[in-house]
This record gives structure tokens, C-alpha cells and sequence, in this order.
């Protein structure tokens, strides 16, 4: 229990009031606060989402992509694994074919799980917007502010410089939640 208590005081709540007693400014009146996240939004992201479009998607073992993916799949996500370089050649990441671009994509996505380059990020993130996609999951290390703003500004949930695999233990989460199948 005293492992818990420590967790909750980190330093991200002292942040979170920073920036709530900032927010009534507008973004014309000045640089906007660092984007922070929140518990909330990451257990939202993680319960809502049924189908993630995972962007980056390696077959390699040993690349974060790879294993998170998996992680995700074990604990009862659908992950579509995104490669522009193995789509089309009947290429599978564990089980799972491998599409070109989100827009290829022919169901709805609830969460982008991004693993690019923080500059290319961006891309993916107006990309995930374009295809209606609920929430985007920019990785650990991938960190694009003006990017995590579109998506706010365009009514998604954002996580950011942050990893489910991580994430859904801390929180205790254990997978997305069920609704009645239709």
C-alpha cells in the first residue's frame, strides 16, 4: 500500500494544476501549456479501445513495436499492425496482417499507436484524425506538442511519451472493456 501512495504523488499532479489554472487563457494570448497526461485519459484510451492501428509495426523480436504489440494482443486488444514497406506481400505480425497506411485501414480504429520518429509523428497524427480514429498513443520518446494539439483540437483523447505496456499494468487495467457484441 505505501508503493501505491508514492505513485499517486509524483510529480505530474503538481503540473496538473499548473496547467488547469492556465487553461482559461487562449491560445492567442500566448504559447500554450506543455501538453501533460493524465490518468484518466491513458485508462480511458486503454478501456475504450477495442481496435488499434499500431503505425511503425516491426516483425523484428526485439523492437518495442514488436513486443507491445503482442502485449496488446494477449490482453485482448485487435492490433493492426501498420508498415508501409511489408503491406501487400502477405507479410504477418504475429498472425496479424500488415496494412499499408490508415487509410487503408477498413473498420473503425478507436486508438494510432504511434512508434515513429518524433518529427514524423505528426503525419500520423493528422492521418489519425483523418480516418476518425478516437485517440492517438504517441510512444515513449515520441514527442510532438503541435501534433497532440491538432488531435485535441479535433476531439481525440491523446497519450504521449508514454507506453501501454507499461500504462495497463500501473493503472490495473486488464484490457479493453466488453461491450454486448451486436
Amino acid at each position: 500500500s505505501s508503493s501505491t501512495s508514492r505513485m499517486i504523488w509524483k510529480r505530474p499532479a503538481l503540473h496538473l494544476a499548473a496547467s488547469l489554472s492556465s487553461s482559461t487563457s487562449t491560445s492567442s494570448s500566448g504559447p500554450m501549456p506543455p501538453f501533460q497526461n493524465s490518468d484518466e485519459t491513458i485508462a480511458s484510451i486503454l478501456k475504450s479501445s477495442h481496435t488499434i492501428a499500431l503505425v511503425g509495426a516491426s516483425k523484428k523480436p526485439e523492437r518495442p513495436s514488436n513486443y507491445v504489440m503482442e502485449y496488446l494482443l494477449q490482453h485482448g486488444y485487435k492490433v493492426i499492425p501498420v508498415n508501409p514497406i511489408m503491406a501487400g506481400k502477405d507479410e504477418k505480425i504475429h498472425g496479424q496482417e500488415v496494412i499499408g497506411s490508415l487509410a487503408d485501414i477498413q473498420e473503425p480504429v478507436d486508438m494510432v499507436d504511434i512508434f515513429r520518429r518524433s518529427e514524423d509523428a505528426g503525419g500520423v497524427v493528422d492521418e489519425a484524425i483523418a480516418i476518425g480514429a478516437k485517440s492517438v498513443w504517441l510512444q515513449v520518446g515520441v514527442i510532438n506538442e503541435p501534433a497532440a494539439q491538432r488531435a485535441l483540437d479535433a476531439g481525440l483523447k491523446v497519450a504521449m511519451n508514454v507506453c501501454p505496456k507499461v500504462e495497463i499494468p500501473r493503472l490495473g487495467i486488464s484490457g479493453p472493456t466488453t461491450d454486448a457484441k451486436m
